[in-house]
């Protein structure tokens, strides 16, 4: 036993890895490559898996496999795990903001505005998992004796193309609308600045949201993204953060069939481009296809 008083000797700090998260895991990448991440100053913060081709179709399988299980969740049930969510961001939010005071080069105050939102993003979005079919379905009035009733249903799988430069409101902004409406998600990370989306994936790992329902790939994007754009199993593709090469994804969807959300105005923007807190409807409509049931009455 150490005696009281005595000189402790020196530790080396426990240094994070970041990895992949997939299915619910954290492994490496498959190819064992990693890429330096650079701080705002230049300054080395960690290095990140390189994600390879193998990766992102393990991601569209594990994606795959959540999609049944996730999409017949009651709505009010996804509500309350968006909500945990908020509830363990909230819990870390001194480590988020140090992260994005690192990473960004934003003031201790700018990333405490960047953190709050993210995390109201989360509870915002929670609330309109039991309401997005009241607004977007309802009965139909029809010339007949049927009874017309049409209803959102989730499309699919859905990959993600985060934002470059908001790689944690922009990352939430996007990735949350796709989940709350019962989708499952392939995410593609901020290349420059990914370190919070693997963070946020701990945060999901920890908060009930069943494995596979969101999947993280670090990398390059020109990389990834023609194998994601490209597969037969991708339901849907946001580009918010696919810079020049939306297009390319785009015309590539195209032979599947893949519905596609382009990049908007304020695809290229940072994190203040997010800060709206009401975003409103516009991010899960496109991931969302109406079903029609006619029902025959009076006979």
């Amino acid at each position: 036993m150490a005696r009281s008083g005595a000189a402790q000797p020196a530790r080396l700090a426990v240094r994070k890895t970041y990895k992949l998260y997939l299915g619910g895991a954290f492994p490496r990448s498959e190819s064992g490559r990693c890429y330096p991440v650079t701080s705002a100053d230049g300054d080395h913060l960690a290095n990140a898996s390189l994600a390879s081709r193998k990766d992102a179709r393990e991601a569209v399988v594990a994606a795959r496999k959540a999609f049944g299980g996730w999409s017949s969740r009651t709505a009010y049930n996804r509500g309350q795990i968006l909500y945990r969510v908020a509830e363990v961001l909230e819990g870390r939010r001194d480590q988020f903001a140090a992260g994005a005071e690192r990473a960004q080069g934003l003031s201790r105050a700018a990333a405490d505005v960047v953190v709050s939102a993210a995390i109201d993003r989360w509870v915002y979005y929670a609330g309109w998992t039991d309401k997005v079919a009241q607004v977007l379905g309802g009965a139909n009035p029809v010339s007949g004796p049927y009874y017309n009733h049409s209803a959102p249903e989730p499309t699919g799988v859905v990959a993600v193309f985060a934002p470059q430069d908001a790689p944690l409101l922009g990352l939430t902004s996007v990735l949350a609308p796709v989940i709350a409406t019962g989708n499952t998600a392939v995410v593609v990370a901020s290349e420059r600045a990914p370190l919070a989306a693997v963070d946020l994936a701990e945060v999901l790992s920890t908060s009930d949201v069943p494995g596979g329902v969101v999947n993280l790939l670090t990398g390059r994007v020109p990389e990834i993204g023609p194998h994601l754009a490209s597969h037969a199993d991708v339901n849907a593709l946001d580009l918010t953060g696919a810079g020049a090469l939306a297009a390319e994804f785009e015309e590539a969807a195209a032979t599947t069939l893949t519905r596609v959300l382009r990049p908007g105005s304020g695809a290229d923007g940072g994190e203040d481009v997010w800060l709206d807190p009401d975003p409103g409807t516009a991010r899960m409509t496109p991931f969302l296809e109406t079903k029609t049931v006619w029902h025959p009455i009076g006979v």
